[in-house]
């Protein structure tokens, strides 16, 4: 598999760094991943302080990855020991082929506890702090009534994909996490959107555009689309935040 292949070109690339850990969430490590589509979600735990002489390695090491196939997928974030407590703490991350910086969220702390993939290294309950239940709770439902809700007024967002996949699977996972504090894939939150009564032909178009090869949608059907999920998802958001806020 290309993955395979440029995950042991990226750990080689890595190894001079003396990296702790190497660990895969999201897709790659739920057991969701289709190669080409999903993206591949890395922490990596160095072990000293990341100076300046350190991001400018890291930045080259990407940059030489950056015609391999799958490499514009490779997102990965940089903590280190004294740097892994607290979500809200911002780290150097490369993503959509840039350097910036971001937060390992609770969500996804999560997610290396539960289901983790250790690629090198220590697992994540060595040098991880656990996320309580209700810190996980209070992030979601913000990331629901802060990020998702105020974007759903925004109707030129809804007429692309990734807003229409990530908003509605994204609820479905929230609700969820928020009614029995567990997290699911993307492939159960399909199941879980149709139980939640959004709209079938919906879902339907998010599941075939990632487990199939569709042709590409229309401009009527992106249109309507988007009403759909936006008219759909703004009061789905504000019922759920009513009720776990």
């Amino acid at each position: 598999m290309q993955t395979d292949a440029l995950l042991d070109r990226f750990l080689a690339l890595l190894a001079p760094l003396a990296p702790a850990a190497v660990w895969a969430h999201g897709s790659l490590a739920g057991g969701d991943y289709r190669e080409g589509r999903s993206d591949l979600d890395l922490v990596a735990v160095l072990g000293g302080p990341l100076r300046p002489r350190t991001v400018w390695r890291l930045a080259l090491l990407h940059a030489g990855l950056r015609t391999a196939p799958l490499a514009g997928r490779l997102h990965c974030t940089y903590l280190t020991p004294a740097t892994a407590a607290g979500a809200e703490r911002r780290h150097l991350t490369w993503a959509h082929e840039e350097l910036l910086t971001r937060p390992v969220t609770p969500v996804t702390r999560r997610e290396l506890h539960a289901f983790g993939r250790v690629l090198h290294g220590a697992p994540p309950a060595a040098l991880l702090p656990p996320v309580p239940d209700e810190e996980l709770a209070r992030f979601v439902v913000r990331d629901q009534r802060d990020f998702w809700r105020p974007a759903v007024d925004r109707p030129h967002l809804w007429r692309q994909d990734i807003w229409v996949d990530l908003g509605l699977l994204t609820f479905a996972r929230a609700t969820v996490t928020l009614r029995e504090g567990r997290l699911i894939t993307k492939r159960e939150a399909l199941g879980e959107l149709l139980r939640l009564q959004a709209p079938g032909e919906v879902v339907e178009d998010v599941r075939r555009r990632r487990y199939e090869r569709p042709a590409p949608a229309g401009e009527e059907w992106t249109a309507r689309r988007g009403e759909l999920t936006r008219a759909y998802l703004g009061p789905a958001i504000d019922t759920l935040v009513a009720s776990y806020a």
